[in-house]
């Protein structure tokens, strides 16, 4: 395992994390506990040093935070999130911090993920969504200040809007903020263009997430797949999109040369190409998805006419229609 910094931070983070989400059994149907502890423990075997949480994870941070806990001799960093106060995602433009990440809120809810999780302390405290209108405004940066000084929390990032890098470029360039948490991969490429350069230059760690397209770019995908019933990934896939990310794996896979099993690390390895990302959090589940993630890690990354090729595949699409 291979290891960047967190912005300036001061935290050597493994290049592959561990996206927490699905082992919470909150919107993924099919994780066990066993099979989740069982893949974290593997991960941490392996050199993986970040963990992903948040509140909303169902039982997530209770798992992660038994794991942690029974790893007490290992250097784990763990990252959780505060939901919105009045629980909108994404968050509008023109609302108040008040309604959203009032001090007392932010307060409530590490207190309850630190019960949960059995934790005396996270890593990251993050904000699970965010407006650049509340930069300056809003008692929450005097409660992270706080926070940090009795020892509850190291470091405080906010996981951008969804597909909306460009929504964090004032937070990022006030120097209030370690890290930032965005989507980024090769059908999302948005961030490339000003959000990773902001972040490169003011000393802000880059935590990706959905480096796979929810498994679009896993090349497992087919028109005719199917996800069980409560799964939220047949609404991210609805309609004729399972054809379309077909369609368009087929062309990356032709256009680069390569095979289909070899299309989930070709995804992860463009990620990692961006000297500002610190780490990629795929979701893991299962021992076997530890194994072949944290495997890329080995500094092997995409040439630059890999890379010109993957830059043609970029897919402007419309998730909230």
């Amino acid at each position: 395992m291979r290891y960047r910094e967190l912005g300036h931070s001061g935290l050597s983070v493994s290049e592959i994390g561990y996206g927490a989400w699905g082992i919470g059994e909150s919107r993924w149907v099919g994780a066990t506990e066993d099979e989740s502890v069982r893949a974290l423990h593997r991960a941490i075997d392996l050199g993986v040093n970040v963990i992903d949480t948040a509140r909303g994870y169902g039982e997530s941070e209770r798992i992660v935070g038994r794991v942690v806990r029974e790893r007490s001799g290992d250097e784990v960093y763990v990252a959780t999130k505060v939901p919105p106060k009045n629980r909108v995602w994404p968050a509008p433009y023109g609302l108040d911090p008040a309604e959203t990440f009032p001090g007392a809120h932010i307060r409530e809810s590490l207190e309850t993920s630190l019960r949960a999780s059995g934790l005396d302390h996270f890593d990251v405290l993050q904000f699970h969504t965010w407006s650049d209108d509340w930069v300056g405004r809003g008692d929450w940066l005097e409660t992270i200040a706080d926070l940090k000084r009795e020892g509850k929390i190291r470091l405080f990032g906010v996981s951008v809007n969804d597909h909306q890098p460009q929504n964090a470029l004032a937070l990022v360039r006030s120097g209030a903020v370690d890290s930032v948490q965005v989507i980024y991969n090769v059908f999302d490429q948005a961030p490339a263009d000003e959000l990773l350069p902001a972040c490169a230059e003011h000393g802000v760690g880059v935590i990706v997430r959905v480096a796979l397209d929810e498994g679009g770019l896993t090349g497992r995908i087919t028109a005719d797949t199917t996800f069980p019933e409560g799964d939220w990934r047949n609404q991210y896939f609805r309609g004729d999109r399972p054809a379309q990310v077909e369609r368009r794996v087929a062309a990356i896979v032709a256009d680069l040369g390569i095979s289909t099993e070899e299309m989930a690390e070709t995804a992860l390895r463009f990620v990692l190409s961006s000297p500002a990302v610190s780490t990629v959090i795929p979701g893991m589940r299962t021992v076997r998805n530890v194994e072949r993630n944290a495997a890329v890690s080995d500094g092997r990354g995409l040439t630059a006419d890999q890379l010109a090729v993957l830059a043609r595949h970029r897919w402007q699409r419309d998730f909230y229609s």
